[in-house]
């Protein structure tokens, strides 16, 4: 484990806590102190503040990165020289060269890479993508995403330089694979729209962003994201198809709610803001938030020798998206999104749900009105005339 600090000990709870044959055999930190600390709680035999013998440890086969962005290319050049498998925390680059450059790394070295996106194994998302699968939905047209709270936890993250930028890659990320995966992984990403911008907090990157990101095949895939949102963490999504919808409620509102006057104080949930008064805790946050399902996904590959729902490929797509989204926002326009390698469907149809009434007319609607009777509005396929018919109740 690379990282003795808040995502690192999420990391280790699952993997100790869900399959419990594996351990976590040497935390690598850079605070002797803490990676002291840190091996006495998790009941890691070794520490040690050198990321080199970490990874270079003969009794570890998964090199597991949970540190700041800007150490996240070396660590991956060290795991891959070692030929271990590598899994790496979200975002997987602090912009889409570092991630191409962390892709071509693993992948000469011919090893296992897992991209640590944990948002989409929460169990309503796993379920949710299912359906979305089977055609419950019918074409999927448009995706939101949203994920806000009050600001990260630690110092790096708010230092341009150390974590590549603001909201909008710390969490932009989260919400930009999410739609990927209901739209289609393999339908190519085609141009962005975003917006950035720093509001409330005395930073040089961005707080709050909205982004739109239009798939070739037409779909939506639209986030929201904010470091200044009060109230602890919002994590909504909404999925829209031809055929069905689909909304998820992961945090802060999700039917667990408690009052307290000032009892007993403590951690709450990540991101709440109090401990008193009306709060929501989580009743397993790892289970809410994906950390089970995701690592039994990437260990599993391991042992099969196959690739995780997530591969450091995904993550370098996302690190181009966020990176045309950041060049939109200095534009003020659509930016065409340039991967410089694309793996999905070479070419994808226009999202189509037409169908014939009858032999003159197109389908449009049907509705059953307040008085009981059903209207149907339909489009003549030569004239292109709109027109309605009622069937009496």
């Amino acid at each position: 484990m690379l990282g003795a600090g808040f995502i690192g000990d999420f990391y280790t709870y699952s993997l100790h806590g869900l399959r419990s044959r594996d351990q976590v055999q040497i935390i690598y930190s850079r605070d002797e102190s803490r990676g002291k600390a840190f091996a006495k709680k998790h009941g890691i035999p070794q520490w040690t503040t050198s990321m080199k013998d970490a990874v270079n440890n003969p009794r570890v086969d998964i090199v597991v990165i949970g540190l700041p962005n800007n150490l996240h290319l070396e660590a991956v050049k060290l795991a891959a020289a070692a030929g271990k498998a590598v899994l790496c925390t979200k975002p997987l680059g602090r912009n889409a060269a570092e991630a191409f450059k962390m892709l071509e790394a693993v992948e000469k070295a011919g090893v296992l890479h897992g991209y640590l996106e944990d948002l989409i194994y929460p169990p309503k998302t796993v379920k949710a993508i299912e359906a979305v699968r089977e055609g419950t939905l019918g074409q999927i047209t448009w995706v939101r995403s949203r994920e806000t709270h009050p600001g990260p936890h630690s110092d790096w993250f708010w230092n341009k330089e150390l974590s590549g930028g603001g909201v909008l890659l710390d969490m932009g990320c989260h919400c930009i694979e999410i739609a990927r995966n209901y739209i289609g992984k393999d339908i190519r990403p085609v141009e962005v729209i975003s917006i950035a911008d720093t509001l409330v907090k005395p930073i040089d990157a961005e707080d709050n962003a909205l982004g739109w990101v239009r798939y070739e095949n037409g779909a939506i895939g639209q986030f929201e994201v904010s470091w200044t949102f009060r109230g602890g963490m919002d994590l909504r999504d909404e999925v829209m198809g031809t055929e069905g919808t689909i909304w998820i409620n992961n945090f802060l509102r999700t039917g667990f709610e408690m009052f307290t006057a000032g009892g007993k104080r403590g951690y709450v949930a990540e991101k709440a803001e109090t401990e008193k008064g009306w709060i929501f805790p989580v009743g397993d946050e790892l289970a809410e938030l994906g950390y089970y399902n995701m690592f039994t996904d990437m260990f599993r590959a391991f042992e099969k020798k196959v690739d995780p729902l997530e591969t450091f490929y995904d993550g370098y797509v996302i690190n181009e998206i966020m990176d045309t989204c950041y060049r939109s926002a200095e534009s003020r326009k659509w930016e065409p999104v340039k991967l410089k390698v694309w793996r999905g469907k070479e070419k994808t149809g226009r999202i189509s749900a037409i169908r014939e009434y009858d032999k003159d007319n197109i389908f449009v609607k049907e509705e059953r009105m307040p008085d009981g009777r059903i209207k149907i509005i339909l489009k003549n396929k030569k004239t292109g005339k709109i027109s309605q018919i009622v069937k009496k109740k």
